[in-house]
């Protein structure tokens, strides 16, 4: 017996494409969500918490960076086993987790580096010859060297803007008293790298080593290599 009333059943398609729709609707609003909790993480964490910088020294011949180079940071940081550039002090007395150096712009940057991390080898030997530098040559421990055994080779200070790239040579695996984790006195085994460079016009440019020394990722290159503060950073000229 009828009232009159129409009842309206759905079909089990018609159903189907209901809930279809909410699904699909639903994976939307959950990805927007996701995404602005991303921007607000990566606006939060990195854009208004920059990395720390660590200004060059001037001198009467323009100023000096003094840096190290460390097998594994320090035992209290987040990542204790990577690798890692350090900013330190004339006599490597005081270490600065930073790896954005400010620098004078049209002066001579005079770098030293205390490099205390074993040999690990380059990939490319083009990278074993100093470029981009005063003179064309480094001193590696007092001696004036133009280019590195590309098997002996640690690291490389690279500006490739600035067109600098420098070899850092390793520490022998057969040297007695090495250094583990920052940071490191200069009374453990470590190879003295020193060189200049010119700067010209203010800006910002990237510097990198190009040594894949992130052992535990893929080809070497994730990880420290890739995340500013550990092995690359910025060069600000002011």
């Amino acid at each position: 017996m009828s009232n009159g009333a129409e009842v309206y059943n759905s079909s089990p398609g018609e159903e189907e494409r209901i809930s279809s729709r909410a699904k699909t609707l639903l994976g939307l609003i959950f990805c927007t969500l996701a995404f602005a909790a991303g921007v607000f993480l990566y606006v939060d964490l990195y854009l208004t918490n920059a990395p720390p910088s660590a200004a060059a020294v001037r001198t009467s011949s323009g100023a000096q960076l003094y840096l190290a180079t460390v097998a594994a940071a320090e035992t209290t940081d987040s990542h204790p086993t990577w690798v890692s550039y350090y900013s330190v002090d004339a006599n490597d007395q005081h270490w600065f987790h930073a790896t954005t150096y400010v620098v004078p712009a049209n002066s001579v940057i005079h770098v030293r580096i205390y490099q205390f991390d074993s040999q690990t080898g380059l990939r490319n030997e083009w990278l074993g010859e100093a470029r981009g530098i005063v003179g064309g040559s480094f001193q590696l421990n007092g001696k004036p060297t133009q280019a590195n055994d590309p098997s002996t080779a640690s690291h490389v200070f690279a500006i490739p803007q600035l067109g600098v790239s420098v070899p850092l040579e390793g520490v022998s695996d057969s040297a007695k008293n090495p250094c583990a984790n920052a940071p490191c006195s200069l009374s453990t085994a470590h190879e003295t790298i020193s060189f200049s460079f010119r700067t010209h016009q203010k800006g910002l440019f990237r510097w990198q080593c190009f040594v894949p020394c992130a052992a535990g990722f893929i080809q070497g290159f994730g990880g420290p290599m890739q995340t500013v503060g550990y092995m690359d950073g910025y060069l600000k000229v002011v």
